[in-house]
Order: structure tokens, then sequence, then C-alpha cells
């Protein structure tokens, strides 16, 4: 998959040891509005997670997807947009770097929804599922990516480029 970009915070030593992971995020579009998870405090999360174990990028979105937002991806609806690298001090081991490759694709959804199975983290932070327009969603997270909050300036930025590359439309394809 193509890199789109880098956030690259040049925060650590190149000796240190990297722990690396990588993620998927579900760009789903539907009548104009993006589903999306949002906190407690109002900022927007681009649905997806960590591949587990014997996991397909295909089958963690679907989990995740529906585990975070109750909708049923359309697997023969999900293609690929770009991958995101970021790579920093990791912010639980301060000796290491966090090296994360996030996978973005856009996604369709069946016309049926499911229960939520959001994780006690999530639910801590009041995440709960929405439809959301993109105006909405960068007017609200442009407020945090000055504050350098890691994965929401992803998110961010993303969603900054895709705006520029793919429009708002559902299934643009870029």
């Amino acid at each position: 998959m193509e890199r789109l970009f880098t956030l690259d915070e040049k925060d650590y030593t190149d000796d240190m040891p990297v722990y690396e992971k990588t993620v998927v995020r579900a760009l789903i579009v539907w009548n104009g509005l993006y589903a999306m998870q949002q906190s407690g405090e109002g900022y927007y999360k681009i649905p997806g997670g960590g591949i587990e174990p014997g996991e397909r990028d295909v089958d963690t979105l679907v989990r995740e997807v529906r585990e975070e937002t109750g909708l049923v991806l359309d697997t023969s609806r999900i293609e690929p947009l770009g991958a995101v690298e970021e790579k920093r001090r990791d912010i639980c081991d301060a000796g290491r770097i966090y090296l994360c490759h996030t996978r973005f694709y856009e996604c369709g959804v069946l016309p049926q929804t499911v229960a939520t199975e959001m994780t006690e983290s999530e639910i801590a932070l009041g995440f709960h599922p929405v439809w959301v327009s993109l105006d909405e969603i960068l007017r609200k997270n442009a407020e945090l990516e000055a504050a350098n909050l890691y994965w929401k300036v992803r998110d961010y930025r993303f969603l900054l480029w895709y705006r520029e590359h793919c429009g708002a439309s559902a299934l643009a394809l870029c």
C-alpha cells in the first residue's frame, strides 16, 4: 500500500529498541456523513484497530468496525486508500521507539447493525458511534492537532489528505 506521509517526532535515538505495530482504519461514508467514534470530550476517531495474530486486514476491519460502531462491513466494498507511518518515543516506555503503520481503507456497509462491543477504555473515555460531516470532524479535531495528541493528529492529517485527494463522496476510491 502506498505511504501517504510519515509523522516523525524525532524525539528518540537510533540505538533505541523499536516497538512496531500495524493497524487498520475504516473510512465509511454514507449520504455525505462519516461513521466515527466520538469521545466524551467531543473529538472524533476513525474506527479501526490493531491486527491480531492470524488476521488479515479485512478481518480486522470487519471486527473493529463491528465492535466500535455496530456497523457490518460489505467485504466486497473495501478499497485501500493509503498508509501513514508514525515514529516517535513510545509514551508507554520512554526507552524505546514506537513505530506504527496505519493502513486506511474506504469501506461500504450493509443495511444492518449489531450491538457495539467497546473496550473498557473506550467506554471510560465516553466513546460512542456517530455519523458526522467531514467539515465537523476537521473543525473539532483541528483543535487537537495543535496539541500534538498523536493518534488524533494522524487521523486529522489523514482526513485533510482525503478531502484534498478524494473529496467527500462515498467510495471515491481515489
